[in-house]
């Protein structure tokens, strides 16, 4: 999450993807496996806050959205129509100090088996900030609290065990929370995860009986083992140098994954070894690219438009496996 939403916003298989491009425009194709085209399947409402923070897929081509700066969680259908499904209550404050962003906003979202949602709310207050839950045709409900002085922003559930971890990227630590609510537990707070001044830990996946995490302003990408008592193991960097890298998703290829760097406005695909490319750029319609999701051979990559403050939206991108 590379954000603060001000109208300035911030500044900061082998796999590829052909992106989008305008009518007239050939398309720029990666060296490396490449696909079909992309295409802009939802434009979003940047007046109104509909900046996509996050994603849950679910059958059907459903996504299931985070408008950041609108406290919104959406539904998007596959044909790009967009309904909000409820918008969480504004702290009394306004959300001015939610740390580090000044606003408050709605961020990591995930999906279990019978439909019920669960999102990630920050605030800067005590009374708000903290897991959600929505469950199909219900009200949202806040199900465990978490620090106001932090901003939770990736989560991922184990579908297992049924327990949330929750990504602190200020506060540099990984939360595990039961998805039928209670008390947050600290289930790490390696010095990796930290932050340099802006954001730390960010975007987090569940995989191989491991934890992946970014880290916005180290630029990295991490593995924490899960030993046999759940507790973590020891923090292994995979790849670096990855500026900006907000959220990401593995393509299926073993470890390979493709990232979102907010800031710099691409998606890379990032190999086992550690090295990258480039595989969408501005040029291919990213504005500024926060969440990737990725089903079957359909990639779903959502903009929020921090700084390009121009057209939030989500292109589906077919990739070759």
């Amino acid at each position: 999450m590379h954000k603060s939403f001000a109208i300035a916003a911030l500044a900061t298989a082998s796999l590829a993807v052909i992106g989008l491009q305008p009518a007239t425009a050939s398309p720029t194709i990666s060296t490396t496996a490449v696909s079909s085209r992309a295409y802009i399947a939802a434009h979003f409402d940047l007046a109104t806050g509909q900046l996509p923070e996050n994603v849950a897929l679910a059958p059907g081509g459903v996504a299931y959205v985070t408008f950041a700066a609108g406290r919104q969680i959406a539904r998007v259908s596959p044909d790009g129509t967009t309904r909000i499904l409820t918008t969480l209550p504004a702290p009394a404050d306004g959300g001015s100090n939610t740390p580090v962003l000044g606003f408050p906003l709605t961020t990591g979202i995930v999906r279990d088996s019978h439909g019920t949602l669960y999102f990630l709310y920050a605030t800067g207050t005590a009374d708000l900030t903290g897991v959600w839950r929505l469950r199909p045709g219900g009200k949202p409900e806040r199900i465990a609290a978490l620090p106001a002085t932090g901003v939770p922003n990736g989560l991922a559930l184990d579908q297992r065990s049924g327990d949330l971890f929750v990504a602190d990227s200020v506060l540099g630590t990984i939360w595990r929370v039961s998805k039928s609510g209670g008390t947050a537990k600290a289930w790490s707070t390696a010095p990796e995860l930290a932050s340099t001044g802006f954001l730390g830990v960010n975007g987090l996946k569940l995989r191989g009986g491991a934890v992946w995490v970014t880290n916005l302003d180290q630029g990295t990408v991490l593995r924490i083992p899960i030993d046999h008592r759940g507790r973590p193991g020891q923090v292994q960097t995979r790849a670096t140098g990855l500026t900006g890298i907000d959220d990401f998703a593995f393509t299926g290829r073993g470890d390979q994954l493709l990232a979102a760097l907010n800031g710099p406005n691409t998606v890379v695909l990032v190999q086992p070894n550690g090295t990258s490319e480039t595989v969408l750029t501005a040029a291919d319609g990213l504005q500024n690219p926060t969440s990737i999701a990725i089903r079957g051979t359909t990639a779903y990559v959502f903009s929020a438009a921090y700084l390009t403050q121009q057209d939030p939206n989500l292109i589906l991108a077919r990739i070759n496996r």
